[in-house]
C-alpha cells in the first residue's frame, strides 16, 4: 500500500505521509487549512484536508504522532472534541509507539481515529474508493 513505507518520526512527517498516501488515490490534499477560531480566540486550523475531486467531499485530519510515552496523548481527547465543531466530517491519524494501550483503545473505539498504517482503507471506504 502507498504510505506504508514513509519513514514517520515527528509530527510534521506524519502530515507530509498523510499528503504523500493522498496522492496516488487521487485526492486533493491541503495543509493547515483555517477554520475559524477557538472559544478561547486562538486560530483553528486543521493539519490536512483531503477533497476527492469529483464529488468535492472532504475530510479534515489531525495528525498526532508520540515517538515516547509522554504528555502529548492526553490532549488527544480534546482534539477528538474539537473536531465535532468543524464545518466537515474529521478524525485524528495518529502513529509512533508512544501512545500507551489504553490510549490506542481509546482512539479506536471513539470511531474518531485511526492508525496511519491502516488510513489508506479508511480512506478507500470513506470516499468510495476501489476496495483492494
Amino acid at each position: 500500500m502507498p504510505g506504508r513505507a514513509t519513514a514517520v518520526a515527528n509530527g510534521d512527517d506524519l502530515v507530509k505521509a498523510v499528503i504523500a498516501l493522498a496522492g496516488p488515490l487521487n485526492l486533493q490534499a491541503k495543509e493547515q487549512v483555517r477554520v475559524a477560531r477557538r472559544i478561547w480566540g486562538a486560530v483553528r486550523k486543521i493539519d490536512v484536508v483531503l477533497t476527492e475531486p469529483t464529488t468535492r467531499k472532504r475530510l479534515g485530519i489531525e495528525c498526532k504522532f508520540q515517538g515516547t510515552q509522554g504528555t502529548a496523548e492526553e490532549k488527544v481527547p480534546s482534539t477528538i472534541q474539537d473536531i465535532a465543531a468543524w464545518p466537515i466530517p474529521g478524525i485524528v491519524v495518529f502513529s509512533g509507539a508512544g501512545f500507551t494501550d489504553n490510549m490506542r483503545s481509546f482512539l479506536v473505539a471513539s470511531g474518531k481515529a485511526v492508525e496511519f498504517s491502516e488510513l489508506e482503507a479508511w480512506l478507500r471506504l470513506f470516499f468510495g474508493l476501489e476496495l483492494h
